[in-house]
Formats: structure tokens, C-alpha cells, sequence
């Protein structure tokens, strides 16, 4: 890890990174875009970026805010990275949206959000704190092997189910699905009844595939090759170098999973769930503020 000075950590979308660069080591992860600039200068993705005056920042653009919103974390970067357990820069930053009256959305794959249930319990119970979790196989072998330094698809099941019972909103991202590897009607349905089973409030979905930009998409290949021989040639004869790669079997599958969703009463409009998450709520004066108010 390394340690730099930010300039702002609060974007214009109310959205916050507390570090750049991940350690998960997921085989198809788009942060790895060149176009990011997250491994500049010769430094490896895993060399994390500590942004160590990130508490300080937020603290003051939270005080600068005319009205309360939700802010939205681990867009780029997973917020509970392992180093999080030493450095606790996401648990500060949850604790300063609490002392302000903010509200949360956080975005992971990792079970070490439990860490911080009871803060997101506290924040919940007077705005309202979701907890977004990604989803990609119901087979825990596949899965070592497409997130390798993660908890697997279990762990996280679990901690849906003990985010629910702790009257905490989930949602789960269903993303990515990649072509002649995920994209199986067994593995959407494995994953939707975890999903039922959880109470998640909804799936997010963009369809059935993933993107490959420069950067991300060398790295995929170099991962095909090692797990998967023979893939990558499959990969680049069908869909050359395209930014969106969808599986062969996109519309199908789509159509099973809205109406698996719907059977379930999960909410799977991307819209719909969006609006709800980002929607503040003050649960003491009944007010309803748009995440996009400033």
C-alpha cells in the first residue's frame, strides 16, 4: 500500500473512495481500466492507494452540505478491502455520515461488512443504510476461481441473511456474467433463490455478460489462459474487441430472470431499485430528498 494526499473525496454524485486499487484479485474487474488511472506510475492494482486525509475531507464536505442525501461507497474500489481491517477508514466514514444524519448505500462482496452492522443498524433506524452485495455464481469452485481473494458466494448468502434479520435493506448487484462460464440458466437460478431466500429488497441486472476495456481485458485474458485453455481464443473469434460482450444466450436469460424475480417479489427494474436506494428518507420527519440533492 502507499499513502497519498487527496484533493476531494466526496464527487458530485454524492459518491466516496476511500482507497483506489483492490486486493480481491476478481478475474474480470473493469476498475482495472486504463481509463481510471488507478495503476499509474508503474504500481501494480493490488498496491493500494490509501487516501489518508479521506476522514478529514469528508468530514468537512458533509459539514458544507445544505441538505441531507445518500452517499454511496465502494463504486470503485470494494470499501472492506482487507487492509480495512487495520486502517478502519470505511468504519470512520461511516461513523461521521451517522454524527451528520446522512444516509448510506454501500457496494461490496465482502462478508467483513458485518463488522459494521450495528453502526449501519444506527444509521438505518434514523435515515436509512442499504447494503449492496454482488453476486456472480452459486458455485463456491467457480467462484475461487473468478474472485480468488474474497469470501465466496456462502459467506456472502449469510451475510444477506443477517443484514435482513437486522432490519438492514439489501440489494444484490448480478454482475458480471461472463460468456460460456457463468451464463448458465442453473447459475441465474442458484443465485435468485439465494437472493429469495436472503429478503433482498432487489437484484440490479444489466444484462448478461461484462465489459472489456483496455487494461481490464488483457488481464481477463491472461486469466482465461490460465483457468480456462482454449477460452480466450473462443472469446476474441466471437466477440473481437468489443466494450460490452454479451453471453449468446442474453435474451433468454434476461426474460428467466425478470420473471423468477417477479415470482419471488424481488424489485428488478434497475430504475426502480436505484430510486429506491438513493431516495434519503428521515425516518423522524417523514422528509424525502433525492440522492442527487446537494
Amino acid at each position: 500500500m502507499h499513502f497519498v494526499k487527496a484533493k476531494g473525496i466526496l464527487s458530485s454524485s454524492n459518491g466516496i473512495n476511500m482507497y483506489r486499487g483492490c486486493s480481491h484479485g476478481c478475474i474480470y474487474c473493469d476498475s482495472r481500466s486504463l481509463c481510471y488511472h488507478v495503476a499509474e506510475d508503474g504500481r501494480d492494482f493490488e498496491d493500494i492507494e490509501v487516501k489518508e486525509n479521506a476522514l478529514e475531507l469528508l468530514e468537512a464536505a458533509l459539514k458544507r452540505k445544505k441538505k441531507k442525501c445518500m452517499i454511496g461507497t465502494g463504486a470503485m474500489t470494494d470499501p472492506y478491502i482487507p487492509l480495512e481491517y487495520k486502517l478502519e477508514y470505511t468504519k470512520g466514514a461511516l461513523e461521521l455520515i451517522e454524527k451528520y444524519g446522512f444516509g448510506v448505500c454501500v457496494q461490496t462482496k465482502s462478508d467483513r461488512v458485518l463488522r459494521d452492522i450495528e453502526l449501519l443498524q444506527r444509521i438505518n433506524n434514523r435515515t436509512k443504510a442499504v447494503v449492496q452485495m454482488t453476486l456472480t455464481t452459486a458455485d463456491e469452485k467457480l467462484c475461487k476461481m473468478l474472485e480468488p481473494k474474497v469470501c465466496g458466494t456462502k459467506k456472502r448468502f449469510e451475510a444477506l441473511k443477517r443484514l435482513k434479520d437486522a432490519g438492514i435493506p439489501t440489494v444484490v448487484w448480478l454482475d458480471p456474467i461472463l460468456p460460456f462460464i457463468n451464463d448458465t440458466k442453473e447459475n441465474i437460478e442458484g443465485i435468485l433463490e439465494y437472493c429469495a431466500e436472503a429478503g433482498v429488497y432487489g437484484v440490479i441486472c444489466f444484462g448478461m455478460g461484462l465489459t472489456l476495456r483496455a487494461g481490464n481485458r488483457e488481464h481477463f485474458y491472461k486469466k482465461l489462459d490460465e483457468h480456462f485453455p482454449g477460452l480466450r481464443e473462443v472469446y476474441e473469434r466471437t466477440f473481437g474487441f468489443k466494450y460490452e460482450v454479451n453471453s449468446p444466450d442474453n435474451s433468454e436469460l434476461m426474460r428467466l430472470f425478470h420473471r423468477r424475480c417477479g415470482k419471488y417479489g424481488m424489485a428488478h427494474r434497475n430504475e426502480d431499485i436505484f430510486g429506491y436506494m438513493y431516495r434519503f428518507e428521515d425516518k423522524n420527519m417523514g422528509e424525502q430528498l433525492s440522492f442527487f440533492d446537494i
